[in-house]
């Protein structure tokens, strides 16, 4: 079978394949990247979803809009606006499936092939296929204890004229990290300066357990160079597949042409489902009350960290992952093969290159999903290994 080019070189992603592993209440997993079933308003969205049968069904069941199903955008434009500042009279708002499909779109409208995307060196793997699926460039930027460093962006930019920087600037997707107000608008100065639009994906921003939030990138954007995507999957439930993208007037419209081509619209019965959540429910509680799990869960994490020698880590003060620094002389490969036999998943960090090739000493540890006691004995089984 020929297959085209821009899908023959596209490999499947390593946290995917994890994920095939057979079940089994033996193997303590922190590999995956989901929310966990508990944090899942079950009860509200059944009592929701029974009405909606009820009295809405011929609405929630039938073809809807490509920019979202309008109570929805209302809503979650309005969030955004009291919440974070995001959005001003340039901007509009579209529902995707997802915020996965949010990067996507942001891609196909921005980039011809051949382009190049400026990203963290270790970034997220669903972006990273994205990009890689329309044939673009992509160039690592380096990163220091903070996130993206702005010398190096200021470098890559002047020497490759990207079209585009993406970033994950709060609780990055793997390292854990928190961009500061300062290099956020270095950042833009920089994007503006040089042409470049910059794709802010921030799907973990409400999971803060500690400190004081950092305003997103695109509620300091004055000049439009800004798509903000964002999520309900880590706030309600993943399965659903409800996120958006808020942008400039032009960009949304051509997004919406582009969905249009992909899904026509995103599963109007789940918007209903959101809407009607975010209408009669207690959004800032239920989001309290996700943090307080992940908090505990985190700190059990770190406790059982501290006590292994060799290792490196910071504590992350959101998000649901933790970036572990191997010992000297250990591949993350090898750690990671070692860990499956001992019945314990990790994602090694070369999953997350630009580069899937080069070797890492990195893992991604994920804290969500396992509880505390199994996080205490999934530790001890990677101290086994290390």
């Amino acid at each position: 079978m020929q297959f085209s080019n821009r899908i023959s070189t596209l490999q499947p992603s390593i946290i995917r394949e994890i994920l095939k592993a057979p079940e089994s209440p033996d193997i303590i997993s922190f590999a995956a990247g989901n929310p966990s079933p508990q944090t899942f308003p079950t009860a509200d969205m059944a009592c929701i979803s029974a009405d909606i049968y009820a009295s809405q069904a011929s609405q929630a069941l039938q073809y809807g809009i490509s920019e979202g199903f309008a109570p929805l955008r209302e809503q979650t434009a309005a969030y955004l606006k009291n919440t974070w500042k995001i959005g001003n009279a340039k901007d509009e708002l579209i529902i995707t499936s997802g915020g996965q499909q949010a990067i996507e779109l942001a891609a196909k409208v921005l980039c011809n092939e051949g382009d190049i995307v400026l990203c963290e060196e270790s970034s997220f793997v669903g972006a990273l296929n994205a990009f890689r699926s329309y044939n673009l460039q992509l160039v690592g930027v380096a990163m220091d204890g903070n996130g993206m460093d702005m010398i190096d962006l200021a470098a890559k930019l002047q020497a490759t004229r990207a079209k585009v920087i993406y970033t994950i600037p709060t609780f990055h997707n793997p390292c854990g990290t928190v961009l500061p107000v300062d290099p956020r608008t270095q950042m833009l100065s920089l994007a503006e300066q040089y042409g470049a639009t910059i794709i802010e994906d921030s799907p973990y921003c409400e999971l803060r357990y500690e400190g004081v939030p950092v305003p997103p990138l695109k509620s300091m954007d004055d000049s439009g160079r800004v798509i903000y995507c964002g999520s309900y999957s880590k706030t309600i439930a993943p399965g659903i597949r409800v996120g958006y993208a808020v942008a400039r007037h032009d960009i949304i419209t051509k997004m919406t042409v582009a969905k249009q081509v992909s899904d026509v619209h995103t599963n109007l019965f789940f918007q209903h489902v959101v809407s009607r959540f975010l209408d009669e429910c207690d959004f800032n509680a239920h989001i309290k009350a996700c943090c307080q799990l992940y908090g505990k869960r985190r700190d059990a994490l770190v406790k059982g960290l501290q006590a292994l020698d060799g290792i490196e880590f910071v504590k992350p003060c959101g998000g649901l992952f933790l970036w572990l620094k191997l010992p000297e002389g250990k591949a993350a490969l090898d750690i990671c093969a070692a860990a499956k036999a001992n019945k314990v998943l990790c994602v090694p960090g070369n999953a997350f290159a630009i580069d899937e090739g080069v070797s890492s000493n990195f893992i991604r540890l994920n804290f969500s999903m396992p509880d505390e006691v199994a996080i205490e004995k999934g530790v001890k089984r990677l101290a086994g290994v290390l």
